[in-house]
């Protein structure tokens, strides 16, 4: 595959696909931009009253309301509401199952590719259907910080079907790795551990009963489900958007006085510390979707770019975040935080999560260091 500026290589059998550089990028350039396939909003953070577009995680609450809501004080009042990006008279909604949109577009583009399947699979509310009990079941299996959701391969199921050409949609999905093991390793995927074996089999059998169908039918046998749990859990890329984060991205670029400067900056360090005290680091609509091209990313924890979200809603956006010369492997980090991490903490999150054991320069310099994990760097 050939883009402007990038190219998708194979390296070798372990690494498969890379993205490569074909021309310089400055630090803080753009190298592309993406839509997901598909993206879904996790059920906890739904659950939580994180109110988010269901077709793109736009916000659906303004800055103001994200505020106050974050920080349990109903009386906060925020300046500069014109850097605040909501359009709230835009949002939409389903009339049959009421699922909420940012605006006509979003909905349109909803309705085209899944959500007629899935609003007539959820039109009666029943907390008996099993696209209910399904979402449920997989809430009381993991619990947040989430890292996936079930109901992503819900929709991923309703796009096949709905689809006019359900072999290009198909081949498409089969393009993204689906190991459930990596057979050199013996490592086995986090999301189909000891711990999930007996509600793998149920969480099969619900979604087979919501969505069966011809098409996907390989996806419903045992083997079929265990490769597309390991596809969502390898290849989806979390996604989050906030409000009030995009207003205070935008205030910070208002040409103001130094002292109304060091006045706004002083109240939005205040507004983040009492949301800390009331949600932790839960700031933010958190869902994950599947990108093509951002799926050819190899990791490193020494990574030259990283991925953004800077339009609050679900574009992913990838920078450089260090120059990089043509012929280079763009690579990124596929954890938080890697530079904090030990190399034990690092190499036991990517087995566990992605299959593989990390042999960039940086672990390999610090090959002698001890297997210990402190609290602090451990990422469960």
């Amino acid at each position: 595959m050939d883009t402007d500026g990038f190219q998708v290589r194979i390296i070798d059998n372990e690494k498969g696909k890379g993205l490569f550089a074909t021309r310089a990028y400055k630090k803080g350039s753009i190298i592309f931009e993406e839509k997901p396939i598909v993206c879904c909003q996790f059920p906890w953070n739904a659950e939580y009253g994180y109110l988010a577009c269901d077709n793109c995680l736009k916000p659906l609450e303004n800055a103001e309301e994200t505020a106050r809501r974050l920080t349990a004080k109903p009386d906060i009042i925020l300046p500069y509401m014109e850097c605040c990006k909501t359009e709230k008279n835009l949002i939409t909604e389903c009339s049959a199952c009421g699922t909420k949109y940012c605006s006509n577009e979003c909905q349109n583009e909803a309705m085209e590719r899944y959500h007629k399947i899935l609003c007539l699979q959820t039109r009666d509310k029943n907390e008996d259907h099993p696209l209910v009990q399904l979402n449920e079941i997989w809430k009381q299996m993991h619990y947040p910080p989430e890292t996936a959701t079930i109901m992503l391969l819900a929709r991923m199921i309703a796009i096949v079907i709905q689809t006019s050409n359900q072999e290009d949609i198909l081949q498409t999905f089969s393009q993204f790795c689906h190991r459930t093991v990596n057979d050199t390793d013996e490592i086995a995927h986090n999301l189909l551990g000891e711990k999930f074996i007996g509600q793998i089999d149920l969480l099969r059998q619900m979604l087979q009963k919501a969505l069966n169908n011809d098409y996907t039918s390989n996806w419903f046998t045992p083997e079929g489900f265990r490769s597309l749990l390991a596809l969502v859990g390898t290849n989806g890329q979390g996604i989050g958007t906030n409000a009030f984060a995009q207003w205070v991205g935008n205030v910070n670029v208002l040409k103001l006085p130094k002292d109304e400067k060091i006045h706004i900056n002083k109240f939005i360090n205040r507004l983040y510390d009492d949301m800390k005290e009331v949600v932790g680091s839960f700031l933010n609509n958190e869902g994950s979707g599947l990108y093509v091209l951002q799926s050819k990313i190899n990791h490193s924890c020494l990574s030259n770019a990283d991925v953004e979200f800077p339009y609050s809603n679900n574009v992913l956006v990838l920078k450089a975040t260090r120059d990089i010369q043509p012929g280079e492997e763009i690579c990124i980090s596929y954890l938080e935080d890697c530079e904090l991490r030990s190399r034990h903490s690092r190499q036991k999150a990517l087995k566990s999560y992605y299959l593989f054991i990390c042999s960039c320069e940086k672990c390999q310099s610090e090959a002698g260091d001890p297997d210990e994990t402190s609290d602090d760097n451990e990422y469960m």
